[in-house]
């Protein structure tokens, strides 16, 4: 496991993240890693500071099934299994299943129900469990060709944005690992003691509240009408709201129901199960 600062120069709380990364707002939901000589909250690429003439190009990555191979928080509900309660094991068993049939449900209620294994334990605790569930679990699947894909993007000056449902700690701790330079995650609430409740603060990072998320952040960072969501990738049917609003955009080893709207819209479908 990556081993974890006690502070931060910039005033950070340091059992919010790991080290390196630290949270934009409280508002944004986000997280930006700072990367040496690439600062994209300054300045673009070419030394141009954002502006509605230079916009900061956004290359915008789904985290689950896209970055990775799988879901992370199912990978979590198997890890936390022995510690989640029958009841609320069966609950959340119950959840997944209406939601592979495509059913309309609650997400904040289910991160709820994961979540409730950590309620009242200290959030330095938790986040560092976190981390070493990432190192453990899911780095092995993060995809060589998302990774390429996203420093290729950093080459050319664009800002590599991961929005996703997951929980904000396991994409902080991916950002220690990949060319991720900002990302938008599901927050839970911490409570004034500084533990964890099971409450979702805002709402998750699912659905069309991606790209709603990722506007109040871009908007926020770098300025009304000085960002474009230039190229957006995403693997399932609740990403096309995200991968609807981008100017290019990507099917990564769709399911159906994204497969036919990227033949519908003329997206381009990338295989990146074989890498």
């Amino acid at each position: 496991m990556n081993e974890h600062n006690e502070g931060s120069a910039l005033g950070i709380a340091a059992d919010v993240l790991p080290a390196g990364i630290v949270r934009v707002t409280h508002q944004a939901i986000a997280a930006q890693r700072y990367l040496t000589g690439s600062e994209a909250t300054e300045e673009t690429a070419d030394g141009v500071r954002p502006s509605p003439e230079h916009p900061v190009k956004l290359a915008v990555f789904d985290f689950d099934g896209t970055s990775i191979t799988g879901n992370s928080p199912v990978m979590l509900v198997r890890y936390l299994r022995r510690s989640l309660r029958k009841t609320v094991l069966a609950r959340i068993v119950a959840w997944g299943i209406a939601y592979k049939m495509r059913l309309p449900q609650n997400e904040a209620w289910v991160r709820g129900l994961v979540f409730s294994v950590f309620r009242g334990k200290p959030v330095a605790e938790v986040n560092a469990f976190l981390w070493d569930f990432y190192d453990r679990i899911v780095n092995a699947r993060f995809r060589p060709l998302a990774a390429a894909r996203m420093q290729e993007h950093i080459d050319q000056g664009h800002a590599v944005v991961c929005v996703s449902a997951t929980f904000e700690p396991i994409i902080a701790e991916a950002m220690t690992e990949h060319p991720i330079m900002f990302a938008i995650a599901t927050r839970m609430k911490a409570n004034a003691d500084g533990t964890y409740s099971d409450v979702v603060d805002g709402l998750p990072v699912e659905g069309p509240e991606k790209l709603a998320a990722l506007t109040r952040f871009a908007d926020q960072h770098f300025g009304k009408g000085a960002w474009e969501l230039a190229y957006a990738y995403g693997d399932h049917h609740s990403d096309r709201t995200m991968l609807a609003a981008a100017a290019q955009s990507f099917a990564v080893t769709p399911d159906r129901p994204l497969n036919r709207t990227a033949s519908r819209e003329s997206y381009e479908v990338l295989d990146w199960e074989a890498d």
